[in-house]
């Protein structure tokens, strides 16, 4: 391997999709996961399959579709894990397994109730089942930032002589400064026989606000892949950020001197998709992909951007993605031109699919004067979460004003008995009261804790995109999401994918 190649391991299908709001179903993964290939990652943690059934299919459709980044799949130091997990990913062309287990006096005493010496046995005999079906093996000693580096080195040592490959040290809390980061890995690389033999990897949490500079910091030492995620997303605070760091990587070349495998014009396309499936949107100055990342608006600013670019663009926005022309989709736009868009957006679609998601297009079309990308996003998330459905909406009808009170009447149809049902109800809105015909016939999934209204396109024709999430009683979280130039109506069809997927 060049020794100046750093590989980008994403996490966005496991890490980042066990946060809250952040949960996918295995068509979006799929999807996801074939614009990570775009993008050029040189490795995908694709899921935990031991967590359950759903997310085992996930990893293992993800498996079969991926020609050419290695898919991985994250298990914990049990055999049950390993099995099942050489099982999801066995059909991959290049498959991998990820285990790991708790080294930080914390986690030994409280949560795995193990002792140093457990912990190593256990960490050995995973390595060895998992070689034993697997070339590539990463071993994760987790909460590795607040573990005792001697112990550490230890258990390393270990691990690498039973066949791990790729040693990744995980600053499991976000803890650590980019100085001791630095150091920990600089003193596990200098100290562990055999340190030679693997590749030194880095999984930083954002807790401080720290995980791309502690990765970045552990490039220095030596690591030569970093774990991270599509818009920084993860476990509470989130992971480094995928965008930031590979970009760092690329602007300041002339300081890390290091090459990476990512085809950067595809970050833009990458975190828009991402932010589709989930309904999720980054903050307006989020580095390298929020919508003012290259924006101007201070006249001092406006004035140096005139006379040269580089005087407030350390990057052009080409070179993340961010492309200024506009290919205008409207009315009069053919079947051909909308799969080249929507391919270029990074859907891959079946032929019925772009037939149904055509239909639809021609329909809005004629609401709108020209249809933009974020619209067309929108289309294709109604058709994938139609493929599903228990209920859809036929048709309803809303009133309110200052003299009466709010009502919705709502029609729907049950997929599962073919049922056609109807109710009425009131409400202290028209949504509030379109959302009480729906517990009527549907009965309660949930407690509503969010409720989101966006418009995805400026202008009076906008269509507006209404994001809600459910709280269910057994502590799972369910996300609904859909458009309209009705806002009402996008209201009435999120509200109902959240109840078709609480199903």
């Amino acid at each position: 391997m060049n020794p100046n190649y750093v590989k980008i391991f994403d996490t966005t299908l496991r890490d980042g999709e066990q946060s809250p709001g952040f949960s996918m179903n295995t068509e979006e993964k799929v999807r996801l996961a074939l614009q990570l290939e775009r993008l050029g990652v040189d490795v995908m943690e694709a899921g935990f399959p031991a967590a359950s059934p759903d997310d085992f299919t996930a990893v293992e459709r993800i498996a079969k579709a991926v020609k050419t980044v290695e898919v991985c799949g994250l298990a914990r130091a049990m055999d049950a894990d390993i099995r099942t997990t050489w099982d999801a990913i066995k059909e991959a062309k290049m498959p991998r397994i990820h285990t790991f287990i708790a080294t930080s006096p914390v986690h030994m005493q409280y949560k795995l109730k193990k002792t140093p010496e457990q912990v190593k046995q256990m960490a050995v005999e995973a390595v060895t089942l998992a070689k034993s079906f697997c070339d590539r093996v990463d071993f994760s000693p987790e909460d590795g930032g607040r573990s005792d580096r001697d112990f550490l080195v230890d258990i390393l040592e270990a691990v690498i002589k039973a066949g791990a490959d790729t040693i990744n040290i995980p600053d499991t809390v976000g803890y650590l400064t980019p100085e001791e980061f630095e150091a920990l890995m600089r003193y596990l690389i200098k100290h562990t026989k055999g340190a030679d033999k693997v590749i030194w990897s880095t999984h930083c949490h954002d807790d401080l606000g720290l995980g791309v500079a502690n990765s970045l910091a552990g490039v220095r030492a030596g690591a030569r892949q970093i774990e991270c995620t599509i818009n920084g997303i993860g476990e509470r605070a989130g992971n480094a950020s995928l965008e930031e760091v590979v970009m760092a990587l690329q602007t300041r070349k002339d300081f890390y001197t290091l090459e990476h495998g990512i085809d950067s014009t595809e970050i833009f396309r990458t975190s828009k998709l991402l932010e589709q499936i989930t309904g999720q949107k980054v903050q307006p100055n989020k580095a390298i992909v929020g919508k003012n990342a290259f924006a101007h608006e201070s006249g001092i600013h406006q004035h140096g951007m005139l006379a040269h670019p580089e005087t407030y663009e350390i990057m052009t926005p080409e070179s993340v993605g961010v492309d200024k022309t506009n290919i205008v989709l409207g009315k009069h736009s053919g079947r051909a031109a909308l799969a080249a868009r929507l391919i270029d957006m990074g859907y891959q679609l079946e032929s019925d699919q772009l037939n149904e998601i055509f239909t639809d297009f021609k329909v809005l079309a004629d609401k709108k004067k020209e249809i933009a990308d974020s619209d067309l996003a929108i289309l294709v998330h109604g058709e994938f979460a139609e493929a599903n459905q228990t209920w859809s909406l036929e048709k309803y009808e809303l009133g309110s004003g200052d003299s009466k009170q709010a009502f919705a009447a709502l029609t729907l149809k049950n997929h599962k008995t073919n049922e056609i049902l109807a109710a009425k109800a009131d409400g202290s809105g028209m949504v509030d009261a379109a959302y009480n015909c729906i517990k009527q016939l549907c009965g309660e999934h949930g407690t509503l804790t969010e409720f989101k209204m966006d418009a995805v396109t400026s202008g009076i024709d906008a269509q507006a995109v209404v994001n809600v999430r459910l709280a269910q009683t057994d502590g799972r979280v369910v996300t609904g999401r859909a458009g309209d130039t009705d806002i009402v109506k996008a209201a009435i069809l999120a509200y109902l994918e959240s109840v078709n997927k609480s199903l």
